[in-house]
């Protein structure tokens, strides 16, 4: 009989006093090549302790391997609050993170596949036209020539050098693959002067800075009506280049108003812009294809190189599917490796159910789901094995049918030998695990602690919220809402829609499903989103520093700050650690950071205000017996019954808090950091924010994204309220407890991409189960044990 090796007795990741976030001093052990799921409420402190935890220790130590020189360009990461870490292996995270919004980032150019191509043809592509940047719509073509002085053996020469870059970027869009053109009624009012308020654009008035430099730049007559200008006064007001002039015996820069919207708003992303900015662009600026590159966003020369007939840009917009199909036909022997490394790429986009998307996506449209597949397809081919895997939430986006092609993949990580770490809600994803940790009791505060850890049967029988929710089975209704009249939507045809005419039912709750790529947002957030009237929920996350919190987030401040002002008779400023009431030593952050270079900087909790970030004269005044921090520091249930009446009673923060509680996020703090916040609860936040707004329709999209099934129910309870009080409430989503909740289904299909984009089904969920024809309607049938 053989002993076992010493090496062979590692086969666990040990955890021993975690208290990252909420975690209650947690203890367990992991077993390494094996798939564990980790489940609970949302906020139950499932991502502190796999992500904060214990991807973030393996990441530090990886990161302390390099030289001092090296971790200096890396973020240095602090050590978790945690006693014992023993058995890590290399952490590889594919978290829910959405993809930058950045305009020029397609799905192309975010996972090398670009790159790939732009070598492929600048080796086969006839004619020859340069090196692979000549493909590139990001690098622009310059040349340029001179004398230069050259320091040569101590003398100084003068030498003629010329240079050219041969890029492939349309000139005319700049690579965007849109041109945009402003409406100029939009930007100013030209029956007034400047100096009587004629621009309408957001932050540019006449009384800052703007102001200044209007009136001192001498190129036009600030008292004079815009209509009035000539010529030259009008292109200088609106396309004058940066210019160096002297105002007030400052020395500033004078810009158009065109070039200098271009760069400080047209630069960002829409999704990323403040709501009345966002309101000025779309008012003020048509984004029109490009005329000259048909949106392909290459220059001619780039697109006149072709490979058996087809251009860069013929073969970016084919599905990708197709593109593999085209690649292999492709016999090469010159570029045999590459042609390989391409296949496996193009490969790996079929098998994660990605086949649909082209290569000339922009990034920033692709859902939740899609863009986690999308960061996942780096590390499907790798040869790396006793790599720890920390998946969070690989479900989100996913149709029942998508998920099992999931799970496929999840047992192929495992099986190459990987530890695999799964955060997880959804019952069958969470059924294929080896090893399930449930989290809770509750969240927040209530939570951060062990309360089950065993095999998925053992799950079953366990007394845990997880354990009696994770059979729940939801019925269909007995009876379902009459409409109350229709949103027709007519000849929608964004991305693979085929021309779809649609009438959405009003009054109901209406569920949009379909396969991750048939079209659903396509059709709601192109043909309903925009509309008036419309509250659309999406799926973005809400950005937020350490300083933004719930309070700061949903509005609530204001009212408090303004009840505080008024009740001290000190003004509302006073009130915000953001502003004047700040503790002058941590500038209201609460903590004092420490940079230490490549070492992880330290935050101590500030000796001056003890952590309660605002001045100590500004805790002496109260409001209804409280001072602001401890407002602060109650939970939105606390909150709600502190403002609901009596000396604090304050309607405008109480229809807030009503919100909060309502969207089951009565626990969190009003100061918690937006930071801590997990993924289910920045959802819950946004759409307890949006709420507010008036709209008689309200869309959300995928709002069961990183809910418990326990929180779904709540959701559901909130979606009745809502339509019960008279909205209409349009819901894209894939959870079967939500269509099973709806008065009407619209189920697009039959498959992704070219394959989708039609209506397959319309009507109430329990003629989907009957009828059977469609995707949804067979794993809806068997969800409902129809």
């Amino acid at each position: 009989m053989t002993s076992s090796h010493a090496a062979d007795a590692h086969d666990r990741i040990r955890v021993h006093g975690a208290r990252v976030n909420n975690l209650q001093d947690v203890s367990l052990d992991l077993p390494k090549r094996r798939l564990t799921v980790f489940t609970g409420v949302s906020g139950s402190g499932k991502s502190s302790l796999v992500f904060g935890t214990v991807a973030a220790e393996s990441q530090r130590l990886i990161n302390e391997t390099y030289s001092a020189f090296v971790q200096g360009f890396m973020p240095s990461l602090a050590r978790p609050d945690v006693d014992v870490l023993e058995g890590l292996t290399t952490a590889i995270i594919v978290d829910q993170e959405r993809m930058g919004a950045n305009p020029r980032s397609t799905v192309g150019t975010a996972t090398d596949a670009n790159a790939m191509l732009r070598i492929l043809f600048s080796r086969l592509g006839q004619p020859h036209i340069g090196s692979p940047q000549a493909f590139s719509f990001n690098v622009a073509s310059i040349s340029g020539a001179g004398a230069v002085t050259v320091e040569k053996a101590g003398r100084t020469v003068k030498e003629r050098r010329a240079f050219s870059v041969t890029g492939g970027m349309c000139p005319r869009c700049e690579g965007m693959g849109t041109v945009s053109d402003f409406d100029l009624t939009a930007l100013y009012d030209d029956t007034k002067s400047l100096n009587e308020g004629a621009l309408t654009i957001p932050g540019y008035s006449m009384d800052g800075w703007y102001g200044r430099i209007f009136r001192g730049a001498g190129f036009f007559d600030p008292d004079k009506p815009i209509a009035t200008f000539t010529k030259r006064q009008l292109d200088d007001l609106l396309y004058k280049e940066p210019t160096k002039i002297k105002v007030d015996g400052i020395n500033v820069t004078y810009e158009g108003l065109i070039p200098k919207i271009q760069k400080s708003m047209l630069s960002k992303d829409r999704e990323a812009m403040q709501p009345h900015i966002r309101a000025f662009v779309d008012r003020a600026i048509t984004f029109q294809t490009c005329p000259e590159c048909g949106g392909t966003r290459l220059s001619p020369e780039a697109r006149s190189s072709t490979i058996e007939g087809k251009s860069i840009a013929d073969v970016c917009a084919m599905q990708i599917s197709d593109l593999a199909e085209w690649v292999r036909g492709l016999d090469e022997p010159s570029v045999a490796p590459l042609l390989d490394a391409l296949r496996d790429t193009l490969d790996s986009f079929v098998e994660i159910g990605l086949g649909y998307l082209s290569l000339d996506r922009p990034a920033g449209t692709l859902s939740g789901g899609e863009a986690q597949r999308t960061k996942l397809i780096r590390h499907l081919g790798s040869s790396l094995t006793d790599v720890t895997y920390v998946f969070d939430e690989p479900t989100i986006g996913l149709h029942p049918h998508d998920i099992d092609r999931m799970n496929t993949l999840l047992l192929q990580l495992r099986d190459k030998g990987n530890t695999v770490l799964v955060v997880e809600h959804k019952p069958e994803a969470i059924a294929i695990a080896d090893h399930v940790v449930d989290i809770g009791p509750g969240a927040g505060t209530d939570g951060g602690r062990i309360v089950f850890e065993g095999t998925v049967a053992e799950l079953r029988e366990a007394d845990t919220l997880t354990g009696r929710h994770l059979d729940d089975r939801t019925t269909l209704k007995d009876a379902v809402r009459e409409r109350s009249g229709a949103l027709e939507i007519r000849g929608a045809n964004s991305h693979n829609l085929r021309d779809v005419d649609v009438d959405l039912p009003l009054g109901v709750l209406t569920v949009v499903t379909g396969v991750a790529g048939s079209g659903k947002s396509s059709l709601i957030t192109g043909s309903v989103a925009r509309r008036d009237g419309v509250v659309t929920i999406d799926q973005a996350a809400i950005k937020g520093s350490r300083r933004s919190n719930p309070a700061t987030y949903t509005g609530l401040l204001d009212p408090i700050r303004k009840a505080f002002a008024k009740a001290n008779g000190v003004k509302p400023a006073l009130f915000s650690a953001n502003s004047e009431g700040a503790c002058p030593n941590c500038n209201g952050a609460g903590v004092v950071y420490s940079d230490l270079a490549m070492m992880a900087g330290v935050a101590t909790t500030c000796e001056v205000c003890e952590g309660k970030r605002f001045m100590a004269e500004v805790l002496e005044y109260t409001f209804g017996g409280k001072d602001i921090s401890e407002v602060l520091g109650m939970s939105s249930a606390q909150a709600e019954e502190f403002f609901a009446g009596g000396d604090a009673k304050l309607p405008a923060a109480h229809k807030i808090l009503r919100r909060l509680v309502d969207v089951g996020l009565g626990y969190v703090k009003l100061g918690q950091p937006l930071t801590t916040l997990s993924g289910g609860e920045r959802q819950r936040l946004k759409l307890a924010s949006h709420m507010g707004e008036k709209g008689e329709v309200y869309v959300l999209d995928e709002p069961t994204t990183g809910l418990h099934l326990a929180d779904v129910e709540q959701l559901l309870a909130l979606l009745d309220r809502l339509v019960d009080s008279g909205k209409s409430v349009i819901v894209i989503e894939h959870h079967q407890a939500v269509m099973a909740h709806a008065d009407w289904i619209v189920d697009l299909g039959p498959g992704a991409g070219h394959d989708g984009g039609q209506i397959v089904f319309e009507g109430t969920p329990a003629d989907l189960v009957a009828d059977r024809s469609t995707l949804t309607g067979r794993h809806l049938a068997q969800y409902v044990g129809a």
